[in-house]
């Protein structure tokens, strides 16, 4: 199975080129299934024809679904939900104020997450194609198994086992609702889950990212530093697609300004993104939307080659021996030298780029030893480990 995630800025153009490669894949006989991620769905409006909370049929191999992610948390966290629930009404809050606050922030992009597994789990497609939401919903989204695996890891086993020596002595004291087994129970299947679709989404051969960007400065900017936090949780991007490029044969004089600009922007996104490579998207002369449009815009952004494949493979992290010391090397595509901040507790290796945090749990050979600094050289951050710090 190929799982294939499409995002970018908001309005380069990514539901199109999603929905046109999703197309192109059902036409070379792969089932194939196309999904939205974004609350603001336009899947529907790209395909011209209505689409539902399940895989509806779009054209023969091809399904396509607008997320309805409060049904999955409903279905998935139903434990959960009403435990918060009952909290918020233990404070005073109205009921039906508390029925609404239990939805806590971030639940949206889980359940997305989750969406995706089943898919995956299900077997009944060969091809998911995601049209995902707006960058920094993309990125909260993609961060967050690694984020809860972390508290799964650290957190969540304290705190099942504090409140299984609390819970008698608090219900002789007080009638706060102390969550029981059952609610553990639940929250470890969802950070369990979760969990299993970051090592689905990490897998390069399974999953790869594409970054959808017109060639404008602020658009490229935005994609750069997409492609350095991705990079960082360590997702595979395996192409650029460059959307709305005027036609050569545009010669009207009003347009020459815009050619010329596009021009060199596009020589700035082959350099900055060398070695991806780059995938183009003529400015159609009109709307992309219904299946003959969308045909014939896959022909243009694709000809007659297979968009399901890996089109670049490349390291996102590697550890090496040199000299006695050891090697992490982490892939940091655009990442500045001012930007990056590191720390080490214990066995976890803490590395920020910018607004966005990774924790890396070191295997054994790193985490006995001593940090001796760090290089960023191009693309590249290398961290070299000295020998094991003395016991006791």
């Amino acid at each position: 199975m190929r799982i294939i995630l499409y995002t970018g800025k908001g309005g380069v153009g990514k539901t199109s080129v999603a929905a046109a490669t999703a197309l192109r894949s059902a036409r070379l006989g792969h089932r194939t299934l196309v999904m939205s991620t974004d609350a603001a769905h336009s899947l529907a409006d790209c395909f011209d024809r209505p689409l539902g909370s399940e895989p509806t049929p779009v054209a023969s191999k091809l399904w396509g679904q607008e997320l309805d992610v409060y049904r999955q948390i409903d279905a998935q966290w139903g434990i959960l939900q009403e435990w918060i629930k009952l909290l918020m009404e233990w404070r005073g809050m109205d009921e039906v104020l508390a029925e609404e606050m239990a939805l806590l922030p971030g639940m949206d992009e889980l359940a997305s997450l989750l969406y995706l597994l089943n898919h995956y789990e299900g077997g009944e497609y060969e091809v998911i194609i995601v049209d995902c939401a707006p960058t920094g919903e993309t990125l909260r989204l993609l961060s967050f198994p690694d984020v809860l695996r972390w508290w799964l890891q650290r957190i969540f086993p304290i705190q099942r086992a504090a409140a299984r020596v609390a819970r008698p002595v608090v219900r002789r004291l007080t009638d706060l609702p102390v969550p029981g087994d059952e609610v553990f129970a639940a929250v470890k299947e969802l950070l369990t889950r979760l969990e299993r679709t970051r090592e689905v989404l990490a897998d390069g051969e399974t999953t790869s990212v594409r970054l959808v960007l017109n060639p404008e400065k602020m658009v490229i900017r935005e994609s750069q530093r997409t492609y350095t936090y991705l990079s960082l949780y360590g997702y595979a991007i395996d192409a650029v697609v460059c959307n709305r490029l005027l036609p050569e044969a545009l010669n009207h004089p009003y347009f020459e300004a815009w050619k010329e600009t596009q021009e060199r922007y596009y020589a700035l996104v082959e350099e900055g993104f060398s070695p991806l490579p780059i995938i183009n998207g003529p400015l159609m002369e009109q709307e992309v939307v219904g299946l003959k449009m969308l045909e014939r815009f896959a022909r243009a952004l694709f000809d007659t080659s297979d968009p399901t494949g890996v089109l670049y493979r490349g390291e996102a992290q590697r550890i090496r021996q040199e000299d006695g010391t050891y090697l992490l090397t982490l892939n940091l595509p655009f990442a500045s030298k001012e930007q990056i901040a590191l720390s080490q507790v214990g066995d976890e290796l803490i590395v920020q780029v910018g607004a966005y945090r990774r924790n890396l749990i070191l295997p054994r050979a790193l985490a006995a030893a001593e940090s001796q600094g760090a290089k960023l050289e191009g693309n590249k951050l290398t961290i070299r480990f000295g020998p094991p710090r003395p016991q006791g």
